[in-house]
């Protein structure tokens, strides 16, 4: 668990460097209207972080035979009013989280990371699983900015990016 909590670590400064000191026309694009501009994806970024992997990973380890609460984080988008919210703030707000996850992470004494609940249709999750997909989800958005930084680059670009090597 150490590996996990320790690459969380690593990532907050990556998506810091990621996602910091953009300009709005490359905060609000989006390649097609279904997809996500970098706003909502921050906004999610902070909403997931609060309100499902550590919020979970906390209830297992701590209450095995407590059913998370639900949640719906395509919901949210609309919910949350993702669109409408400072993207500046919200990056912030969602360091301050990953930060305050951390602390919790790092405070833990011999956590029991094989506590778990039964999920009515995914079977047993784990404390294990839960801090797992937390890293896999994080792997999953930094691929998710750099593809729609690369993509934005693309469609503001008069060069052949093709020079560069084939995505």
């Amino acid at each position: 668990m150490e590996f996990v909590i320790d690459q969380l670590d690593q990532h907050q400064s990556l998506f810091k460097a990621l996602l910091k000191d953009l300009d709005t026309p490359m905060i609000l694009w989006k390649q097609t209207p279904e997809k996500w501009c970098l706003l909502e994806i921050v906004c999610h970024l902070y909403d997931e972080e609060r309100n499902d992997f550590r919020c979970r990973t906390q209830l297992v380890l701590e209450k095995p035979n407590d059913t998370p609460p639900p949640f719906d984080p395509i919901e949210w988008v609309t919910k949350h009013r993702y669109l409408e919210q400072d993207y500046h703030q919200m990056l912030n707000k969602f360091l301050n989280e990953r930060q305050q996850s951390l602390k919790w992470l790092k405070s833990l004494k011999s956590p029991k990371w094989d506590n778990s609940y039964r999920h009515p249709q995914r079977g047993l999750q784990s404390a294990t699983h839960f801090l797992d997909n937390w890293l896999a989800h994080d792997y999953l958005h930094i691929r998710q900015i750099i593809k729609l930084k690369f993509d934005y680059l693309k469609q503001q670009s008069s060069s052949n990016l093709d020079y560069a090597g084939k995505w």
